[in-house]
């Protein structure tokens, strides 16, 4: 049933859809019922810190794939962003929480109660929390309203061995203090749930790896020349480029001296760097002083189709859960040059999928990407390996059918009838 209006063909009980054993009893034509009443659904509230970027896609395409008429699902977090438009757009709860920004801050008791106060007004059945002060303010809110299921995804960390050791010790603290308010664990890649745990932020069996999903739909398959011409790159010019925010996680000024090691033995290389943030102005300086150019395009909404132009992506990133700007290139058949962070070489394995280096090494990275350049056979192949692995394990169908069955192991729900 749809809107009050009856489906056609036969109407099954809803017992054997969940699963349970029988065989389904014989019920009158479906012209013949009156209509049933509405059931309620699962309500669903994600709390998430910046609802942008990497996370921010993956909770939105987790919220928007799951089944509408099991679930009810609200989306929580910081306001600003150009994904709240898109949730509401498709018919999803929005709340902006006044007051709650990324960093820590005082105000972040007023935003804790007006997460209490949204979770005992609505009376989820789940709270499904994400990043580090999302995720403890998330999840000690649902603490305080006894909130039944509790699910929190990693999808990176906080901290980093170049970060201050307050810095660290303080996100250490927050997200062991609200581990035992957790009900299951959710990592993007293999290597973030074993950091998981070997930090104690997530207790040994009971996490999940659940790979972070990107939307194939409006990502080129392959090599794109309308995509390079945006940038007026000539067809005869290799083109290496790069997609993110450009802030010290990315580490943009290391791309630039990568593009300088580069320029030096290949003059005929041009660059680019997809995106915008607060060190955009040191690495136009940066560039500079080193000679060499770099097209800036500031933040773009069609990244993910104008990195089929590129010949190859680079990351630089001192920290990556899984890299959402990786994957989407991966799966455009990209060759790609990656730091070893994270959970980064689960995804791109060095000599089969792309080349990884060591994080701060803009050397290294420069010569894997010359590599590539003097190899374009072989990183064709490992481009079409990369998208091949992508394609078949980060689609949203499969992490929202991951998401779904976390769930319903938790409500004690069996699986459907396939």
């Amino acid at each position: 049933m749809r809107n009050g209006t009856l489906a056609p063909g036969p109407v099954r009980p809803s017992t054997p859809a969940l699963g349970w054993p029988g065989t389904l009893p014989q019920v009158a034509p479906a012209v013949q019922l009156p209509s049933p009443p509405v059931l309620p659904r699962i309500k669903v509230l994600h709390v998430i810190t910046r609802f942008q970027a990497g996370a921010g896609g993956n909770t939105l395409l987790t919220a928007l794939g799951m089944d509408r008429e099991r679930y009810d699902v609200w989306i929580a977090g910081v306001p600003g962003g150009e994904l709240w438009g898109l949730a509401r757009a498709a018919g999803l709860h929005t709340v902006e929480l006044r007051g709650f920004r990324h960093t820590l801050a005082l105000a972040d008791a007023l935003v804790l109660w007006r997460l209490v106060r949204l979770i005992r007004r609505e009376r989820f059945t789940v709270v499904h929390t994400h990043s580090a002060k999302g995720g403890f303010l998330g999840r000690l809110a649902a603490r305080m309203c006894r909130t039944p299921v509790v699910v929190h995804t990693i999808h990176g960390f906080s901290f980093h061995p170049r970060q201050s050791a307050l810095r660290r010790t303080v996100y250490r603290f927050l997200e062991r203090s609200t581990r035992r308010f957790t009900h299951q664990f959710l990592a993007v890649a293999p290597r973030v749930a074993r950091q998981a745990v070997e930090e104690r932020l997530a207790d040994p069996g009971r996490i999940l790896v659940v790979p972070s999903a990107v939307d194939l739909g409006h990502i080129p398959e392959r090599f794109d020349p309308a995509a390079r011409r945006m940038f007026g790159v000539p067809p005869t010019t290799a083109l290496v480029g790069f997609v993110g925010r450009i802030d010290r996680q990315k580490a943009p000024l290391d791309f630039v001296r990568m593009a300088a090691a580069v320029r030096a033995h290949r003059p005929d290389t041009a660059f680019v760097m997809i995106g915008d943030g607060p060190l955009v102005g040191e690495v136009r300086r940066l560039a500079d002083q080193l000679g060499v150019d770099i097209v800036l395009p500031g933040h773009r909404t069609d990244a993910a189709r104008l990195v089929a132009g590129l010949d190859v992506f680079v990351v630089t990133s001192l920290y990556e859960g899984l890299g959402r700007a990786l994957t989407e290139a991966l799966a455009t058949a990209r060759p790609v040059v990656a730091t070893a962070v994270n959970g980064v070489p689960d995804l791109v394995e060095h000599g089969a999928t792309g080349l990884l280096v060591a994080p701060a090494d803009p050397d290294g990275a420069a010569q894997a990407v010359g590599w590539l350049l003097d190899h374009p056979r072989e990183a064709a192949r490992m481009g079409q390996q990369g998208r091949q692995r992508v394609r078949a394990v980060f689609s949203p169908q499969t992490m929202c059918t991951a998401v779904d069955a976390c769930y319903r192991d938790l409500l004690g729900l069996p699986a459907p009838v396939p």
